[in-house]
């Protein structure tokens, strides 16, 4: 005989009355829903589907382009692809620390940036600007691409809310500081060349973990290569991490080739010797204390995915990321986010 108690007693959303499409029924963003994972309305991990940001901590938003990419595209299918994978995701309580996040952290769906592909030349404005819509409302931004050139419209928009530069934190294959002279290209190669030289981020409190891909100036920023985590235990990287940003204003950026291909062959620009997921949320995991004000997850290509691993990897990897909001929030009290209306 199932044990309907046993299983509200372990899955989020088992006291609500509500059953299935949480995403456009729940009224509350704190709480959950039971969902069948292979139905209903897919918003990130089934948050209310809504622009309405009252009493909302974190909002996540879709950038779906892939104009700047130089190999495979793909990746404007990206943030459909993580929302689809995310579907089990969040369908339990954290592992290990068996803690619903949504219960304490008011998370929602924003949907996805528009923007016209026809004028590529408006997309880095129209990205800065749906940014902004949300930062200046005080709500914290959790970004999917698309690929990473869309960190760099989104630094600008975090910049003008927080100050600069920021700190960068850059899970990666590829540093992304290839010079590029001119400042209207899209390529997702040169971004963070832009981000260093126009002050957006402090280079010397900045790192790029997982790097195997060479550049003649890697521009300041210190790199921790993927050897060098393979040769290290997560407890290192973790500690080089802190101890490079410091409690400087960071933003978080994960770009998903910064894992092997065969833990993510969906991307545009695979490199093997990556990292692991096991590795990956090891790190994540021990990185609580940063003082994180935005973060993205970008480059998966779900054309070129197999069984949707890649997507599940990032959903997962966005989930973590929650978990460390929520962490800030209830446990360290170190949150400054949050729309709240009194």
């Amino acid at each position: 005989m199932f044990n309907s108690d046993a299983r509200s007693s372990a899955t989020p959303g088992g006291k609500s009355e509500l059953r299935g499409d949480g995403a456009i029924r729940r009224k509350n963003p704190l709480g959950s829903t039971i969902e069948q994972t292979y139905a209903g309305a897919l918003s990130f991990l089934r948050r209310n589907y809504t622009r309405d940001l009252t009493n909302v901590d974190v909002a996540i938003t879709g950038i779906p382009l892939d104009l700047a990419t130089t190999y495979r595209p793909g990746a404007r299918f990206g943030p459909q692809g993580i929302r689809e994978a995310s579907a089990q995701a969040g369908k339990r309580k954290s592992y290990p620390e068996g803690i619903d996040i949504f219960a304490d952290l008011a998370v929602v769906d924003y949907g996805d940036c528009w923007f016209d592909l026809g004028q590529p030349h408006t997309i880095p404005r129209a990205i800065e600007t749906h940014a902004k819509e949300i930062i200046d409302q005080n709500v914290f931004l959790l970004s999917l691409g698309g690929d990473h050139y869309v960190t760099y419209p989104l630094l600008k928009a975090h910049v003008s809310r927080h100050g600069k530069p920021l700190s960068l934190i850059q899970f990666d294959a590829h540093c992304d500081t290839w010079p590029d002279k001119n400042p209207h290209s899209l390529n997702h190669g040169s971004m963070f060349y832009y981000a260093v030289s126009e002050g957006l981020i402090d280079p010397h409190t900045s790192i790029q973990v997982g790097i195997r891909t060479f550049n003649d100036d890697f521009m300041g920023v210190k790199i921790l290569d993927a050897e060098w985590v393979h040769q290290h235990s997560s407890t290192d990287v973790a500690e080089e991490i802190r101890n490079r940003v410091g409690n400087n204003p960071t933003y978080l950026t994960f770009d998903i080739d910064c894992l092997d291909p065969a833990f993510a062959p969906g991307t545009g620009t695979p490199v093997c010797g990556g990292l692991t997921m096991a590795q990956s949320i090891a790190i994540l995991r021990q990185l609580g204390s940063i003082n994180y004000v935005g973060m993205d997850i970008v480059e998966v290509s779900p054309p070129y995915d197999q069984s949707n691993i890649t997507g599940l990897a990032a959903a997962t990897l966005g989930y973590r990321f929650l978990c460390l909001l929520r962490n800030k929030k209830i446990i360290d009290n170190a949150f400054p986010f949050g729309n709240y209306k009194k």
